[in-house]
Order: C-alpha cells, then sequence, then structure tokens
C-alpha cells in the first residue's frame, strides 16, 4: 500500500469502483473515444447530481469528508451494496488517529480446549487470517491449517492449496475482499502492511484483486475442497467471534459421502 493510498483511502476507494462501472450498466452510451473502462470522473459527477469539480476533489483527497448526501449518491452511482455503502461512509467519517500498538493475538486456554473436544475440523483465526491454533483433524484436512500459517497467503502462493480449492478463482476473490473489510482503515497495522507488502510483490492475482478495492464479510458458507487422500468433499464453514479471534469450524451433511470421509480422516489420524 502506497503512501498516497494511506493518506486518501477514500479516493483510492472512489477510483477503484469508477472504474468497474459501465456506461451501460447506468444508461450511457459508450461511444468512440472512451480511454478509461469505467465511468468518467465527469459522468459520476452528473449522475451524482455533483460539480465535477467537487468530485475531482474527493478523488484527489482536497474533500475527504462529503455530506452523507453526496455519498448515498455516489454509493447509489457505484452500485455499491449495504456493505460497501456503509464501508464508504466509514472511510469519510474516519479521522486521523494516534498510532496504537495492538496486543499480540493470543488463543486462551478455554478455546484451546473447544478445538481438542470437538469431532470436527476447527482452528482459530486472528484478524489478518493468520491460523493461531487448530486441532488435529483441521490438519488433517490441510497442513496449511495448522499455527504459524497464513490462509491468505497459502491461497495466494502454495500450489497444493491452490489444487485443493475447488474453485480457487472464487475462493481468491472473496478471501481478500475479506482481508480488505478486516483491515478497514487500520492501514497502519505492521502485521497488516508487512502481509500487504508480501503479497503485493509476490501474487499477480492479489495486485489484481487488491487494485479493485472489493470488501466482502467472508462469513458462513458451503465450500467444496479436493483433499489428497479422500478426494472431494462439499463442507459448511461456520465462524464464531470470540473477543477479537475467530473460531472456524468445517463439518459435512450429516451421513453424506463428506462426512463419511471426515469420519475416514479422523481414523487415519488414530494411526
Amino acid at each position: 500500500m502506497s503512501d498516497d493510498d494511506r493518506a486518501n483511502l477514500l479516493g483510492g476507494y472512489l477510483r477503484a469502483r469508477r472504474a468497474l462501472v459501465t456506461p451501460e450498466q447506468v444508461g450511457l452510451a459508450r461511444g468512440r473515444n472512451r480511454r478509461v473502462p469505467g465511468l468518467r470522473r465527469e459522468e459520476i459527477a452528473m449522475l451524482a447530481g455533483i460539480s465535477a469539480d467537487y468530485y475531482l476533489r474527493l478523488e484527489r483527497g482536497r474533500d475527504r469528508h462529503p455530506s452523507p448526501q453526496v455519498l448515498e449518491s455516489l454509493a447509489r452511482v457505484l452500485r455499491l451494496d449495504e456493505l460497501e455503502q456503509e464501508y464508504l461512509l466509514a472511510l469519510a467519517a474516519a479521522r486521523p488517529r494516534p498510532q496504537r500498538r495492538r496486543k499480540p493475538e493470543r488463543v486462551p486456554a478455554r478455546l484451546h480446549q473447544l478445538l481438542a473436544s470437538v469431532q470436527i475440523p476447527a482452528f482459530v483465526e486472528g484478524r489478518a487470517f493468520d491460523v493461531l491454533a487448530s486441532n488435529r483433524l483441521a490438519v488433517a484436512l490441510s497442513p496449511r491449517l495448522q499455527p504459524g500459517y497464513n490462509r491468505l497467503r497459502s491461497l495466494l502462493l502454495d500450489p497444493e492449496e491452490q489444487a485443493f480449492q475447488q474453485d480457487w478463482t472464487r475462493a481468491t476473490e472473496g478471501f481478500v475482499a475479506a482481508f480488505r473489510k478486516s483491515v478497514g482503515d487500520d492501514i497502519d497495522d505492521p502485521r497488516f502492511v508487512e502481509l500487504v507488502g508480501e503479497l503485493a510483490l509476490s501474487s499477480e492475482r492479489f495486485r489484481t484483486l487488491w487494485a479493485r478495492h472489493d470488501i466482502r464479510n467472508l462469513d458462513g458458507g458451503t465450500t467444496t475442497v479436493n483433499h489428497p487422500v479422500v478426494g472431494e468433499l462439499r463442507l459448511h464453514r461456520d465462524k464464531l467471534p470470540v473477543d477479537d479471534l475467530l473460531v472456524v469450524l468445517y463439518y459435512a451433511d450429516q451421513g453424506s459421502e463428506s462426512d463419511e470421509k471426515l469420519r475416514l480422516l479422523a481414523s487415519l489420524q488414530q494411526y
């Protein structure tokens, strides 16, 4: 993340989202001389009912606190969903704050006990998707789910994790968008700075997705993975917040083929 990006989060977000809206989506003709992939600044301004000069000031960071009415108009033109609109409003409301040292992420003993007691893959992750603790079945599901690994780094840089994901393209979209949501305006956090810097240098896929400024909650859902021993698994995922950490659980439909395969993995761990 460049110094300019840190200084002008609102402008960066507006530029990124503007590039993703086509003229056709807002009822405009594309024309022959269009040099930008999305909407021009003056088109955004016209559709939002503000002056082109004022919109330029917003993108360039010369006015970082527009009114809620202006932001709502921009959100409508940029086709933002509710979560994205909340993110836009938060960027505009952000105020400079003193740097604060975050406490190290530590897993309390009760969560270690919880991981040991459940009979499904389970692990604890931090704000930057660092794996902080896991049970044996989680590691049997994926060796990248043991402490010391970062889930985003594994997804983008580890060929085995890429093969593990049945839909790697969709998985990367969701993880990078959720990572940006987790970062929010806490852009000076050393862990975030370190991880963004590493991935920006090492992964073209990350650079492409990071430039889009997508945000998303990576909540519960269903995913399909390709395990090297038991084959395809269709698993549900739930995330349970505990303090500043998340407990992540993977489980299959009871009595399904995937459930039988998880039981097989568990039995293999006993030998």
